[in-house]
C-alpha cells in the first residue's frame, strides 16, 4: 500500500485543499496530511493571523473521509520527514526554493518519490483572508 504525504497550514480550509487531497489519492491508497503547528507559526511569524488552533485544524482534516491520517509538523525539513512513514511526497507547484530542493534531495536519497500537484485556480487562503478583512 503506497502512502502519500502532503503538508500545509489548512487554517482557512477551502475547496482547493479538498482538491489537493483528491489529487493525492490518485497517487496512493493512503493519504497523510501534515498540519503545521500553530505555536511554531506564531514563533516565527508573530504577525500571522491564524484563525484555528492546531488541534481544531487537525480535527477538521481528520473528519474528511479522503484523509487517512493527520500528523502535526513544525517545518518541512528532513528531520521532520524522518518521523513520518510515507512513500510519496506531494509538493505544490508553488513549493520552490532551497528548502524544497533540500527535501527533494532527501526524498531521492531515501527512496521516496516526489510529485508536483497543481493548485486550484482562483482559490488561495491568502486571498480569502484578504477578502474577509475587506
Amino acid at each position: 500500500m503506497a502512502k502519500i504525504l502532503t503538508f500545509g497550514v489548512y487554517d482557512y480550509f477551502h475547496l482547493g485543499h479538498l482538491r489537493l487531497f483528491e489529487q493525492c489519492r490518485k497517487y496512493a491508497d493512503y493519504v497523510i496530511v501534515a498540519v503545521q503547528n500553530g505555536e511554531y507559526i506564531k514563533a516565527f511569524k508573530p504577525e500571522a493571523d491564524v484563525l484555528y488552533s492546531t488541534e481544531e485544524r487537525v480535527e477538521m482534516i481528520s473528519a474528511l473521509r479522503i484523509v487517512d491520517e493527520v500528523v502535526v509538523y513544525n517545518t518541512v525539513c528532513p528531520a521532520e520527514l524522518e518521523k513520518i512513514d510515507f512513500d510519496i511526497l506531494a509538493l505544490g507547484e508553488d513549493h520552490v526554493g532551497k528548502r524544497f530542493d533540500e527535501i527533494t534531495v532527501w526524498c531521492d536519497a531515501h527512496g521516496k518519490k516526489v510529485v508536483r500537484l497543481k493548485r486550484t485556480p482562483g482559490i488561495a487562503s491568502s486571498q480569502i483572508k484578504k477578502e474577509l478583512k475587506g
